[in-house]
């Protein structure tokens, strides 16, 4: 069985998953990588569940046109929509953290002034 392993707001998350498996899917039945993936519509159009692969990248398929689309010159830096992926072999992903980002963003026009 495929081992997951997913690293989020400096924690690493692990666990194994049946083959041929979407990450996404089974985070929405309240499986792992539930709760540490984050995610949206499931169907590649919101990009909330963009990852970047760090190990395990060879074993997945092709991007197909809707990660062409969403993710454009990040395929190219590793990354890869989570919703878009049936997981075959082992993967570990990084992920960052919406709210953390979110955080950041505010922080910075907190002390602009």
């Amino acid at each position: 069985m495929p081992l997951i392993k997913i690293h989020k707001n400096g924690e690493v998350f692990e666990g194994e998953v049946q083959p041929n498996t979407n990450l996404v899917v089974r985070a929405g039945i309240r499986q792992f990588p539930y709760p540490h993936l984050s995610y949206g519509c499931g169907m590649g159009k919101c990009a909330k569940c963009m990852c970047k692969v760090i190990k395990g990248g060879e074993a997945l398929p092709e991007p197909n046109w809707k990660e062409k689309k969403m993710l454009g010159t990040r395929l190219e830096q590793g990354y890869r929509l989570a919703c878009q992926l049936w997981v075959e072999e082992d993967l570990e992903l990084a992920q960052e953290s919406p709210a953390a980002t979110t955080s950041q963003s505010r922080a910075g026009s907190v002390t602009t002034s």
